[in-house]
């Protein structure tokens, strides 16, 4: 089941955290297992079943990141093992990330890398913000031009975190 339609709200990109918390907690008493130990085994199961989508659907939908991964991932623009193509200019833009890093002597050199991936992360933050305000107001193809935006967005993400990874080793060397 869709954990959009399961709360009840909007496929979003923006959710308003105490609603999805008051929903959650709300699901949470109507499916404790506890209320249905006088049930049939059946019923059990199924309460069970639905106590775990809840859980699921929470931690997905309270998570930012978790939350375009699996809207992506409903559209089926997102699978495992696809290899998608970033373009050319942010990926030598990557690789002279990567080079420096490689190259860093010093802390100055360390520090300033460090700067240059925060504001390349806060850039794409703005622009993933930018393509999915007001997302399910949008009309139809509007969504899906949206989508496949978020999809580059989400990807340069991806590698943009493998640079940070990167920072952090060398930061704990």
């Amino acid at each position: 089941m869709d954990y959009f339609e399961f709360y009840g709200l909007p496929e979003s990109f923006e959710l308003d955290a105490a609603q999805l918390k008051k929903k959650f907690y709300e699901l949470s008493k109507k499916y404790h297992p506890d209320f249905y130990t006088a049930e049939s085994a059946e019923k059990q199961e199924e309460v069970l079943q639905l106590s775990t989508l809840n859980n699921k659907a929470y931690q997905v939908l309270s998570d930012p990141n978790k939350r375009v991964d699996y809207i992506l991932r409903q559209h089926h623009l997102l699978a495992e093992g696809d290899k998608y193509p970033l373009a050319p200019d942010f990926l030598m833009e990557m690789m002279e990330l990567n080079e420096q890093l490689t190259d860093a002597g010093d802390e100055a050199t360390f520090n300033q890398i460090k700067t240059s991936v925060k504001e390349a992360s806060d850039a794409l933050e703005a622009e993933l913000a930018q393509q999915t305000k007001g997302f399910s107001s949008k009309t139809k193809a509007e969504q899906d031009a949206a989508l496949k935006k978020v999809l580059d967005i989400y990807y340069r993400k991806k590698y943009l975190l493998r640079i940070q990874e990167s920072l952090n080793t060398f930061a704990t060397r």
